[in-house]
C-alpha cells in the first residue's frame, strides 16, 4: 500500500491482483511469552463469547418453530440432535480440525484466507485471483452484517431474563429495552479508552459462564435421561424428513447455535491454534452440549418450558446471579465482535478494500488493541436502530444467521484454492472434504433465506452496500492509478532531464511518497515545475502491504540507490499492522547508517482533486461515491504518522 494523495488509496493495494507484495517469511504473533493455559483461558474470553451466549435463545427459537408438530418428544429430540450435530460438523470438524490448518503466517479469517489464496494463485500465474478477491470482499461485508446484529441480540436476550425473574418479572418488563440500550451505549463509549485492562477478566468470566451452562444442563439432565438419544443423528434427520418444509424452516433457527463459530478461525493469530482447540474441545463444546441436552430434558419433562427453556432451567435461588453473569457474558461477546470489526477494518484498509480510516492504538504493549472511531460510531447507531426496530431477541433472531452462513460459505470456497495449490491435495481429496461442507452450508443458507421477509434482508442490504463501497473504492483507485501513470514521466527519463538541465539545489532531504516508485511522483514534478528546485538528497518512498499479517523489523525496509541524488525506499507492513513511516525510517537509519534528521526532512505529498466524468471510467454515480470516499479518507499525514510540520502538499486536478 502506498500513498501519493490526501485521500487517495495506494494503487498497489487497490488493484485486486496487485494487493499483496512478497517479503521474506516471518513469524506471526510471538506467543511464546504466554503459558498455554493463559492463552486457552484468553481464547475462552475472546473467541467463544458469541457461541457461548447462543443457548440463551437458540433452543427457544428452534422449538418455537416446531410448535405445530404433533409429537413433542420427536420435536425436542430432533432439535437437540440437530443442534449437537451442527456444533460437531460446523465447529469441530470444519473449523477446529480443518480450517484452522489453513493459516496465513499464524493468522486466520476471511481476509487472511483470501490473501493466502491470492498468493497461491499468483505463484502459478492464474488470472482467477479476481474471483478470489471478490469472495474476500463479500466475506468481509457479511462479517460486518453479522457484527451489527450480535451485540443487539446477545445483550437483549440476557436482559430479557428479567421478564421471568421470580415475583418481580412482570414489573420489570418495560425496562428491558432501556437497560439493554444503556448497556450497549456504555460498551461502545468505553472503546475509545481501550479495553486491554478489562480484557484480563474476560477469560475467567467466560470460563465461569461456560461452567454455569454445563452445571445447569447437568442439573436438568436427570429430568428425562431419554434426551441422550439425541446423540444419534437419526433423530435429527427423521425430524427433518417428517416435517418437510417446517423442518427446513427450523434449520434456520438451529443454526443460531453456531453463530460465532467463525471466530475460532478469525482470532487464531491472537492465541494460536492449540489453545483455541483445547478451549473448545475441553470446555466450550462439552458445556454447550450439556446445556442443550439439559434444555431438551427439561422440555421433555415439562413441555410448557419450551417457550423459554434456558431461563426455566435456572433455580429460583440462583436466578439473579445467573442473570447478572449472562448479561456480563453477552457484553464480553459483544466486545469480541466490536474488536473483530476493528481488526477487520484495519485489514481491509491495508489491503486497499477501504479508504484510509483513522485507526488509534489504545495500548502501547498489545498490538491488537486498536480503536476505529468511524466504525465504532457506525456500529453503535446500527445497533440502536436494530433495538428500536425489533425490540425483542425473538424478532431479532429472524434477522440473525444469514450473514454468518454466507461468510462460512465464502470460507469454504476460498479453502478450495488453499487445499489444491498450498496443501497440494488431489481433486478427489478436496472434493471429499469440501463438497459435503459446501452442501451443508448451502442447506443452511437456503433455510436462513426464508427469514428475509422477517428482517434477514437487513444484514444482506448492509453487506451489499459494503460490497458496493469496496468495489467502488478498488475500481476507482485502479482507474486513478492508471491515469496518473499515463500522465507521469518515468523516473529514469527524469534523471536524464535533470542531468542535462540541473535545477537549483536546496539543502537537506526531501521524501516523496508515491504508490509507483518507477514513475516520477506528482509532488516532485510540481516542485521542479513551479519551485524550480531540487533537494540535495531525494528519497522516493513507497509503503507497501505485504502478503503476511506482520513483517519483522529486519524485513521492514528495502533500499535501492538510483544515483547520487536519488534513492528508492520501500517500507513493508503486514495487513494487520498500522504504518508508521518515522519508525521505519529510524530502522533504516540504524541498519544502514543513513544520516538524516526526521525533523529536518521535508515530506512531499501529492494531493489530487478528482473531477467526475461520465465519459470515462466508472458510471457518474459511482464516480461521486468514490470522490466522497476520498474526501472522507484520513489524511495520509495522520495515517502514516508523519510529523505534520514536515509535510508539504502539492495538488493537481484529475478527471476520472
Amino acid at each position: 500500500m502506498a500513498s501519493e494523495a490526501s485521500g487517495a488509496p495506494a494503487s498497489d493495494s487497490a488493484a485486486p491482483n496487485a494487493a499483496l507484495c512478497d517479503v521474506p517469511p516471518q513469524a506471526g504473533h510471538d506467543l511464546k511469552g504466554h503459558s498455554f493455559l493463559a492463552l486457552a483461558l484468553g481464547a475462552v474470553g475472546v473467541v467463544f463469547g458469541d457461541i457461548g451466549t447462543s443457548p440463551l435463545y437458540a433452543m427457544r427459537e428452534a422449538l418455537a418453530h416446531s410448535r405445530s408438530t404433533t409429537a413433542t418428544e420427536h420435536a425436542v429430540l430432533g432439535v437437540v440432535s440437530l443442534v449437537l450435530w451442527t456444533l460437531t460438523l460446523f465447529v469441530t470438524i470444519k473449523y477446529v480440525i480443518f480450517f484452522m490448518r489453513a493459516d496465513n503466517k499464524g493468522e486466520g479469517g476471511t481476509l487472511a484466507l483470501m490473501a493466502l489464496a491470492q498468493k497461491a494463485l499468483g505463484k502459478v500465474g492464474n488470472k482467477r485471483s479476481t474471483a478470489v478477491f471478490f469472495l474476500g470482499v463479500i466475506g468481509a461485508a457479511l462479517f460486518y452484517g453479522d457484527g451489527i446484529i450480535t451485540p443487539a441480540i446477545s445483550v437483549l436476550s440476557a436482559v430479557e431474563g428479567m421478564k421471568d425473574a421470580p415475583h418481580v418479572g412482570h414489573a420489570l418488563s418495560s425496562y428491558v429495552l432501556p437497560i439493554s440500550a444503556g448497556i450497549l451505549v456504555a460498551l461502545f463509549l468505553v472503546q475509545a479508552k481501550g479495553t486491554h485492562r478489562m480484557a484480563a477478566l474476560f477469560g475467567p468470566v467466560m470460563a465461569a459462564w461456560f461452567l454455569i451452562l454445563g452445571a445447569l444442563g447437568l442439573f436438568h439432565l436427570v429430568d428425562d435421561l431419554s434426551i441422550l438419544r439425541a446423540f444419534n443423528p437419526w433423530y435429527g434427520l427423521r425430524f427433518l424428513l417428517e416435517n418437510g418444509f417446517l423442518g427446513f424452516v427450523i434449520l434456520g433457527s438451529v443454526f443460531l447455535a453456531v453463530t460465532g463459530a467463525e471466530a475460532l478461525y478469525a482470532d487464531m493469530g491472537h492465541f494460536g491454534k492449540s489453545p483455541i482447540r483445547a478451549a473448545w474441545l475441553y470446555l466450550a463444546f462439552p458445556c454447550l452440549a450439556l446445556n442443550y441436552l439439559g434444555q431438551g430434558s427439561l422440555v421433555l419433562d415439562h413441555p410448557a418450558s419450551r417457550h423459554n427453556p434456558f431461563w426455566d432451567m435456572v433455580p429460583t435461588f440462583a436466578y439473579w446471579p445467573v442473570l447478572l453473569m449472562a448479561t456480563v457474558a453477552t457484553v464480553i461477546a459483544s466486545q469480541a465482535v466490536i474488536t473483530g470489526a476493528f481488526s477487520m477494518t484495519q485489514q481491509a484498509v491495508q489491503l486497499g478494500l477501504l479508504p484510509r480510516l483513522d485507526i488509534k492504538r489504545t495500548s502501547e504493549t498489545q498490538a491488537g488493541q486498536i480503536y476505529v472511531p468511524s466504525v465504532n460510531t457506525f456500529l453503535l447507531v446500527g445497533v440502536l436502530i436494530l433495538l428500536v426496530m425489533f425490540q425483542s431477541s425473538h424478532k431479532l433472531a429472524s434477522a440473525y444467521g444469514i450473514a454468518v452462513t454466507g461468510a462460512m460459505f465464502v470460507d469454504t470456497l476460498l479453502a478450495y484454492v488453499v487445499l489444491r495449490l498450498v496443501w497440494k491435495w488431489s481433486l478427489w481429496q478436496t472434493a471429499a472434504l469440501l463438497i459435503p461442507l459446501a452442501m451443508i452450508d448451502m442447506v443452511f443458507i437456503a433455510s436462513n433465506m426464508l427469514k428475509i421477509p422477517d428482517g434477514a434482508w437487513l444484514p444482506l442490504a448492509f453487506g451489499a452496500v459494503l460490497v458496493l463501497i469496496m468495489w467502488t473504492w478498488t475500481r476507482g483507485a485502479q482507474i486513478l492509478t492508471d491515469k496518473t501513470r499515463r500522465d507521469s514521466v518515468p523516473l529514469v527519463d527524469l534523471m536524464e532531464i535533470l542531468r542535462a538541465r540541473a535545477p537549483h539545489r536546496a539543502p537537506g532531504t526531501a521524501i516523496f511518497l508515491t504508490s509507483d516508485p518507477d514513475m516520477t511522483p506528482v509532488a516532485l514534478m510540481h516542485n521542479l515545475k513551479h519551485n524550480k528546485v531540487l533537494h540535495e538528497r531525494n528519497v522516493i518512498l513507497t509503503v507497501r502491504t505485504a502478503e503476511t499479517p506482520r513483517v519483522a523489523d529486519e524485513d521492514r525496509v528495502r533500499t535501492q540507490a538510483i544515483n547520487a541524488d536519488f534513492k528508492k525506499v520501500e517500507i513493508y507492513y503486514g495487513f494487520m499492522e498500522s504504518p508508521n513511516v518515522p519508525k521505519a525510517l529510524a530502522i533504516l537509519r540504524k541498519q544502514q547508517g543513513l544520516k538524516f534528521d526526521i525533523m529536518a526532512t521535508s515530506f512531499f505529498l501529492g494531493r489530487r482533486s478528482i473531477v467526475p466524468s461520465a465519459n470515462s471510467g466508472m458510471p457518474l454515480w459511482q464516480d461521486r461515491i468514490f470522490i466522497f470516499l476520498m474526501k472522507n479518507a484520513t489524511n495520509p499525514t495522520d495515517f502514516f504518522k508523519i510529523p505534520p510540520g514536515r509535510v508539504v502538499e502539492l495538488g493537481a486536478q484529475v478527471t476520472v
